[in-house]
């Protein structure tokens, strides 16, 4: 019987994937490299031996390892030169994409007429229950956040609706409101702010917009509203800043965990950078600054540091 079966073509096959299958086991025990820890601690290995590992780990990953993606090519009558599209696309595809820039239109129309319908000034809309929501402080985050997308579009009836909310209720929300959350406001308002003030040629000391207000309000409601939000730098004993701010009264407090996410505080430098560069004053970008520098001391695994840091020391 076992002469039979070696000599019929599936014990043969059935031979050689078990061959094959010990080979790869062999070989994927083989390129696991030691780790520094069990280096120390157990003393083995020379660096010669881990670079013969290695090199035979990586060798059988290469043969294992998926061709790249190729990117899409383009079609005769797109051409590129120096990394931009030259030429005219044909009247079928330049149909298709101004079909479908009204879709977008269209879709960020309608979100934007059900949010003014039923929860204007609030946060966010509750789409099911219709109603208004302050989920993030209650800034009307969705109308600062939504004004940049509304002057890129085009949405003149938006940024005039969107614009004359914000000169009328904004500055009176921020002073009366208590709780929020630092990273969250920064993206969302002060970011908003500081693009409406952009888009609407601010920077470039003119008035772009045909509609809203001037852009210079825009301005100054986003110096109001990062003056507060600075405090959760200074009140912190760390360069990690706090995760949330009283705005009425200027105040900051941790976390109840004492941990601050390192991407939230390691992305707040685009705004208050920008901040300081059109207001001329250099408090936001240093203190925003402070956080990198502070990263530079901090200890790394593999160059890195954690997910969450403590504002007292590294976690």
């Amino acid at each position: 019987m076992k002469r039979e079966c070696v000599s019929c073509s599936t014990g043969k096959f059935l031979g050689l994937f078990m061959i094959f299958g010990l080979a790869c086991l062999m070989l994927t025990h083989a390129s696991k490299t030691p780790s520094v820890t069990d280096g120390l601690s157990k003393g083995l290995g020379t660096n010669e031996e881990q670079k013969v590992v290695t090199d035979v780990g990586v060798r059988f990953k290469k043969l294992l390892r998926r061709a790249p993606r190729l990117p899409p090519r383009l079609s005769g009558n797109e051409k590129v030169s120096s990394g931009r599209f030259t030429g005219k696309p044909n009247e079928h595809d330049e149909e298709k994409w101004k079909a479908r820039q009204r879709n977008v239109k269209e879709a960020f129309t309608h979100a934007w007429s059900g949010y003014k319908k039923f929860a204007m000034g609030y946060d966010e809309l509750l789409p099911l229950s219709m109603q208004g929501f302050d989920g993030l402080g209650g800034l009307g985050a969705t109308v600062v956040d939504s004004l940049d997308t509304a002057m890129i579009m085009g949405l003149e009836e938006v940024v005039s609706e969107a614009g004359s909310w914000i000169e009328s209720n904004l500055l009176e929300r921020i002073s009366q409101k208590g709780d929020v959350n630092l990273f969250e406001t920064t993206i969302r308002v002060l970011g908003g702010l500081l693009s409406a003030y952009h888009l609407s040629g601010g920077d470039q000391d003119m008035n772009l917009a045909n509609t809203g207000p001037k852009p210079t309000i825009y301005l100054e409601i986003a110096k109001n509203l990062a003056d507060r939000l600075l405090s959760a730098f200074t009140s912190s004993p760390t360069p990690i800043p706090y995760s949330d701010v009283l705005l009425k009264n200027s105040s900051a407090h941790p976390a109840s965990n004492l941990l601050s996410s390192t991407s939230e505080v390691s992305t707040l430098q685009l705004e208050f950078n920008y901040l300081s560069a059109i207001s001329g004053d250099p408090k936001y970008k240093t203190e925003g600054m402070k956080v990198f520098a502070h990263f530079k001391t901090l200890p790394k695994v593999e160059g890195l540091v954690p997910i969450y840091i403590r504002y007292v020391s590294f976690a």
